[in-house]
């Protein structure tokens, strides 16, 4: 299970840590700072991102989702300092809308399983955060602040993260390139728009997306809000209208 994990360095305080043997192909983002160290997402939790956290900080770990989809909280059972947003703590005590068999599916759904790896003994995660985070709280790490940014669409309480001073956006689900779902019944295509207008507006650097490639600019937030804007022009921001291709990314209606 050692080459689960793949690890890159974005700066000296910042690190990827990525689970490419899996589909989505997914990214975690730890944090260092001076005080403390903050891990966004925590992966699919099919082996231990811990293990290799605790090697990239000597800091206390705070993990914090950018959602509380089993893909991006996996890892917390790791991790009993952990945040949630107030409008998804409902999933995390028994109300997620997936059965655990459909879970399980996705978990081994063009997954390169570790040899030996039992998917039966797999559990989504459920828990009580230590703190409960709302749009524009702060999180301190001592010299680094990480903002809240509240930004629903492709579920209730999704957040993205801003680092202001590195001009660092962490966008989970809500931006990246390949297709964004916002079929499910807990998607809003109307309040994806209005996210995709408020990080579009803010001065971003670097996009740091949960899935799939991370060779992505900050430019695909403006036309990704263009493209929303047009389907709302449209009439078709709305769930069952389709799947719409704007070539490196597509949106799932």
């Amino acid at each position: 299970m050692n080459n689960w994990f793949t690890i890159d360095q974005i700066d000296k305080e910042t690190y990827i840590i990525s689970e490419y043997r899996h589909w989505e192909e997914t990214h975690c983002y730890l944090l260092n700072g001076s005080e403390s160290s903050l891990l966004i997402d925590t992966g699919l939790g099919i082996c231990n991102i811990h293990d290799k956290v605790v090697k990239l900080t000597d800091k206390p770990v705070t993990a914090v989702a950018t959602h509380i989809h089993w893909d991006h909280i996996g890892g917390h059972k790791y991790f009993p300092d952990f945040y949630a947003h107030e409008d998804e703590l409902n999933w995390l005590s028994g109300e997620f809308p997936l059965t655990i068999e459909q879970i399980k599916g996705m978990v081994v759904d063009r997954c390169d399983l570790p040899e030996g790896y039992d998917v039966n003994g797999y559990e989504f995660f459920q828990g009580k955060p230590t703190s409960v985070l709302k749009d524009n709280d702060v999180i301190n790490l001592g010299d680094r602040c990480v903002q809240i940014m509240h930004t629903p669409g492709h579920s209730p309480g999704h957040m993205c993260f801003w680092e202001k001073e590195r001009g660092y956006l962490f966008t989970g689900d809500l931006v990246y390139k390949d297709t964004l779902f916002a079929y499910f019944p807990s998607t809003d295509p109307e309040a994806y728009l209005n996210s995709l207008e408020r990080v579009s507006a803010i001065p971003v650097k670097r996009v740091f997306p949960a899935h799939h490639t991370l060779d992505i600019q900050p430019e695909i937030l403006v036309r990704m809000r263009d493209a929303f804007r047009q389907l709302q022009d449209e009439g078709k921001l709305h769930h069952g209208s389709g799947t719409f291709d704007y070539g490196d990314w597509a949106v799932w209606l």
